[in-house]
């Protein structure tokens, strides 16, 4: 089933987004072009306890759909970072000025496999506690918000966490504690 890329070309290339053109060959030699490819740097987000059991949410206004929404903690990896662990202890700390003592690696996920090059590394932080002022990019702009585990249950439950990808974060972080039932 394995498609055989004859050429390949980058059509957009910046610090955020990259779009590859590919012409591809089918096993029964049918040949797709072009083909599109996005190629993101590899994401991450946490399930993010505070020592204090709460849950860290951040509420931030996303351009793409318009709207301020709840999400996890999270971002990209940046040029030269390699360790998605370590990448998401830099984001928990910039974003949210909590320091964790523990952070367990639940899932790797493609976003989306059709046509996304990358992966999101999903995390539960453990123990978290307050360090530091929040160290933004910029452009960000992030109000902490924090919960019970059953009022973010519930959050879950009536879909007002809207980012796929966090989502399937809670899912792999709420099932390492044991709180899917």
């Amino acid at each position: 089933m394995r498609w055989k890329t004859l050429a390949s070309r980058i059509g957009f290339s910046d610090q955020w987004l990259k779009y590859r053109i590919d012409t591809c060959q089918m096993p029964d030699g049918t040949i797709i072009d072009p083909y599109y490819v996005l190629e993101y740097p590899d994401w991450t987000a946490a399930l993010a306890l505070t020592e204090k059991q709460e849950v860290i949410l951040i509420k931030i206004f996303r351009q793409g759909i318009g709207k301020t929404i709840l999400e996890l903690p999270g971002g990209s990896m940046d040029k030269g970072e390699y360790d998605a662990a370590e990448t998401i202890r830099r984001e928990l700390l910039e974003e949210t000025g909590y320091q964790f003592d523990k952070i367990i690696k639940t899932a790797v996920v493609s976003p989306n496999p059709s046509n996304q090059s990358n992966s999101f590394h999903a995390f539960l932080a453990m123990g978290g506690k307050k360090v530091s002022e929040q160290k933004l990019d910029k452009g960000e702009e992030i109000e902490i918000v924090l919960t019970s585990l059953d009022e973010f249950r519930k959050i879950l439950g009536e879909n007002k966490l809207p980012q796929a990808m966090h989502v399937a974060a809670a899912y792999y972080g709420l099932e390492e504690l044991g709180k899917l039932s």
